[in-house]
């Protein structure tokens, strides 16, 4: 285990939570998954500890998310929407029907500037 901040990957601990929390899981559950302490998740989390490729190609297949994403590369569109299909999952029925009207407030409003002259 290297200790120490991460400067391979800035931001990688943020998208280690984040992708954990959408996919529903705990540390400790990740840990027994990785055969790992439940701490080594929190330092991986905290950047304070190095998290190997083995580990990140793991992280990724198990939170349902792309190496790329979790390595701070820009993603496709796709996967930005499977990412916000696992978040909304995690909502209530009425919750959602309110993000859905957001959505479709924001496809009338682009659907209306297409549509003004230049």
């Amino acid at each position: 285990m290297t200790t120490g901040r991460n400067r391979d990957l800035p931001g990688l601990g943020a998208r280690l939570r984040e992708a954990r929390e959408a996919a529903g899981l705990t540390q400790e559950q990740v840990a027994r998954l990785l055969s790992l302490p439940r701490p080594a998740i929190s330092e991986m989390e905290s950047e304070i500890r190095r998290v190997s490729a083995g580990e990140l190609k793991q992280l990724s297949s198990y939170y349902k998310v792309s190496m790329q994403w979790l390595a701070g590369e820009p993603v496709r569109g796709d996967e930005k929407i499977k990412m916000a299909a696992r978040k909304l999952s995690a909502l209530r029925d009425e919750d959602v029907d309110t993000v859905m009207r957001i959505v479709d407030s924001f496809r009338r409003e682009r659907e209306r500037g297409d549509k003004t002259p230049k």
